[in-house]
């Protein structure tokens, strides 16, 4: 009897022995993550994108109802990816200026219902 438990805490051991490494690289990645914060979205370069984006942003987390925020959050989402794509390209990164300033001054109206301000 006391054999079979003997052999059973070695066998234990050496299993835990060879978790150790998969434990570490846990620990590791989890301490990664906490010292990192949470993910950071992109930014387009263009200052009138970017100054859009944030505020958008903020009005949607801090001012919309509840159960409105999904649905505009999910177009803010879209809006970033596709700016994102035309400041990569050369041939649409030009008018992006211009074209934020604009989109900026169409969602202050729009969202002034909202107690937002831009």
């Amino acid at each position: 009897m006391r054999h079979t438990t003997t052999k059973a805490a070695i066998e234990s051991r050496l299993s835990m022995r060879s978790a150790l490494p998969l434990l570490h690289m846990a620990g590791a990645a989890l301490l990664v993550i906490a010292v990192a914060g949470p993910a950071r979205a992109q930014n387009t370069g263009i200052a009138a994108c970017d100054d859009f984006l944030t505020k958008y942003d903020t009005c949607v987390t801090s001012k919309l109802p509840e159960a409105q925020r999904a649905t505009y959050k999910a177009q803010l989402d879209q809006t970033r990816k596709t700016w994102l794509d035309m400041a990569k390209n050369p041939s649409t990164k030009p008018a992006m200026e211009q074209s934020c300033k604009q989109t900026m001054d169409a969602m202050k109206t729009s969202l002034q219902s909202f107690g937002c301000s831009f």
